[in-house]
């Protein structure tokens, strides 16, 4: 109670007398407030006759560790201004939740925790330019509403490790600059990814130059309409199983596979396009690539890129 008496609301809520209106304001707080606000008014727990950690557990379901990189330092969250209000940060070393948004090399921690509220509906941006991160392992996620994923890991160009296999992405269309420029990633597991309803993939990959192998049997395609630069600079990327994508005459494919110089051979049987300016750079370094392939698509790219073995 002693922090409920530096509330500078504190005269508003000792003249508030009717038991309808406390409910009203509890269910107001609870849906539209961090639930942190209200811990310490008891007569509105008591009212609501639910306890706290009930509506925690509604609230705070997806929960996050993140390992910082050894003597580095910088964001390590960073989720759109508009959302600050929906999410919590652990020092898992000392328990105490941290208010600010940098970690620095000289406080030696080694793990954090971070609790992001049910309401966030765009993970947009959320470590974008973290460059202090060493893993990110989302260890419980139950929200089925996110529907932006754009620049989520771009920049985290210490990120050696990272567990996203339980994300629902269902409703999720735009998954624009998702990974890039993370180096040092050399795995990345997106075998559960629903990917029916997105409609922007450009710069997904780009600059990933540690993977070797990527899995996206699982990847649909249909809406897609940009991969602009999808898997450029990917240098290390030796196989790659896309027989499953679809490119349509209005998709924009660009410098795609711009930089990929380990690629051996692609299944490109479904790609469609008549427009050729669409296709600019799209095999730009690939010199030992094989590819398989429609003839109306080997008859676009074969002047273009002299290299290119047709199956």
């Amino acid at each position: 109670m002693n922090e409920m008496n530096n509330n500078p609301d504190k005269n508003v809520w000792m003249k508030i007398k009717s038991k309808y209106i406390l409910i009203k304001i509890f269910d107001h707080l609870r849906q539209n407030i961090l639930l942190e606000t209200i811990r310490y008014n008891k007569k509105l727990q008591k009212i609501s006759n639910k306890k706290l950690k009930d509506y925690k557990n509604e609230s705070s379901n997806i929960i996050i560790e993140i390992t910082p990189a050894k003597n580095m330092y910088g964001i390590f969250i960073n989720l759109m201004p508009r959302y600050k209000l929906n999410y919590h940060i652990y020092f898992d070393n000392n328990k105490n939740e941290i208010k600010r948004n940098i970690i620095y090399s000289n406080e030696n921690v080694s793990k954090i925790k971070v609790i992001i509220d049910y309401k966030v509906k765009t993970l947009s941006k959320l470590f974008s330019k973290c460059k202090c991160i060493k893993s990110i392992n989302f260890i419980k996620f139950k929200n089925n509403n996110i529907n932006n994923m754009q620049k989520m890991f771009d920049g985290c160009s210490s990120l050696e490790e990272l567990n996203i296999s339980n994300f629902i992405t269902d409703k999720v269309t735009n998954m624009k600059l998702m990974f890039k420029k993370c180096s040092l990633l050399k795995e990345l597991d997106l075998s559960s990814f629903n990917t029916a309803n997105v409609l922007n993939m450009s710069f997904m990959f780009h600059g990933c130059s540690s993977l070797k192998e990527l899995n996206l049997d699982n990847f649909n395609t249909d809406k897609v309409s940009n991969m602009i630069c999808m898997f450029s600079e990917c240098r290390k990327l030796e196989k790659l199983n896309i027989s499953n994508f679809k490119t349509y005459n209005d998709t924009i494919i660009g410098y795609m596979f711009e930089g990929c110089i380990s690629l051996k051979e692609l299944n490109l049987m479904n790609f469609n396009t008549y427009f050729s300016f669409s296709l600019v750079c799209i095999f730009s370094g690939c010199s030992t690539l094989r590819i398989k392939c429609t003839n109306e698509f080997k008859n676009i790219i074969k002047d273009r890129f002299p290299n290119i073995i047709f199956e």
